[in-house]
């Protein structure tokens, strides 16, 4: 098979479309024909040489995937070859075929095309793991999404309407200030011209970012507040106010889906799979896709997601 690899750390023409061998399922686990996969920032990153592949892990980029089951391990029950599917993976995801863990298998939500399913897994099991299983995101809280544009940005704005918090985001443009609107944003913020603090309290904040940002975030949380870190955009290091979290009773939670264990993104996959595909079907939920490439040209498609212009996800097809 084919698959994209990294020949070194770099920009993304150290990406490259070549022959590899094919995978073969253990214990557990099923291998997928891939019909499509979806770019996120954790490929940037690794593909730059600042995130680490997992142990055990395929070193190939791609945390998501959607196709058809081609082979089946041993201990697999419950999903038979041939059967339409999308999977959160560890890596691997760039290729003509990847190994998946049953557990972190997806049926295709009804209404969603097989390809653009590849667009699901991650943003879907990001945001609901971290807003939902991890902050307990409630009706009538003030959440803050900054990225409001991106793949989870998209993602995270319309669950958290759906479950009746306010939505506030940041945004890098009018245009997709417009387009984070569309999407049910209550209130949306210019990064570039206005400070998100004065738009506050916020009672759960979701974060890309971090750096700089940590500070602003800690001052800008209400009462009993939760932070939520799952990026490092701008940076590893930002200031930490402990009275502020001791009087405020304020909890800063840093977490990263790729790395938890199979049986826990067992779990998350399954309660996405019971509270956020009932989202998807009835379209309180939408796929967001930007941009659609062949597999063989990931460097071009990693050129635009460096770029920063898009809205929404970015699809890699294999023709």
């Amino acid at each position: 098979m084919k698959a994209v690899t990294i020949k070194e750390a770099g920009g993304p023409e150290v990406l490259e479309w070549t022959e590899v061998e094919d995978p073969s399922p253990r214990a557990g686990e099923v291998v997928v024909d891939v019909v499509a996969s979806a770019l996120n920032r954790a490929d940037v990153m690794q593909r730059m040489g600042l995130y680490p592949v997992p142990e055990g892990a395929s070193p190939y980029p791609g945390l998501e995937v959607s196709g058809r089951i081609s082979a089946i391990g041993e201990g697999v029950s419950g999903w038979q070859v041939g059967d339409e599917v999308c999977a959160l993976l560890t890596g691997g995801g760039y290729a003509q075929k990847v190994a998946v863990p049953a557990g972190q298998l997806l049926t295709v939500p009804e209404g969603i095309g097989l390809t653009e399913a590849a667009a699901l897994p991650e943003a879907v099991a990001t945001v609901w793991s971290n807003i939902v299983m991890t902050a307990g995101l409630k009706a009538g809280e003030t959440f803050l999404v900054h990225g409001g544009a991106g793949g989870v940005g998209t993602t995270a704005i319309q669950i958290a309407k759906t479950l009746g918090a306010r939505v506030v985001t940041t945004v890098g443009s009018p245009e997709k200030a417009a387009r984070a609107k569309d999407l049910g944003a209550d209130v949306t913020i210019n990064y570039r011209t206005q400070d998100f603090t004065e738009h506050g309290p916020y009672d759960v904040i979701l974060d890309v970012v971090g750096g700089q940002y940590l500070e602003r975030n800690i001052r800008s949380l209400a009462t009993d507040g939760r932070l939520i870190i799952i990026g490092l955009q701008d940076g590893l290091e930002g200031n930490l106010n402990l009275a502020e979290m001791v009087f405020r009773r304020l909890s800063v939670h840093g977490t990263t889906l790729r790395t938890r264990p199979a049986e826990q993104k067992a779990a998350v996959v399954a309660e996405v799979r019971e509270k956020v595909w009932p989202m998807i079907e009835s379209g309180a939920v939408r796929l967001i896709i930007d941009e659609t490439l062949p597999m063989a040209e990931a460097a071009e498609a990693h050129r635009l997601m460096d770029a920063g212009r898009h809205v929404g996800k970015i699809l890699l097809v294999n023709e």
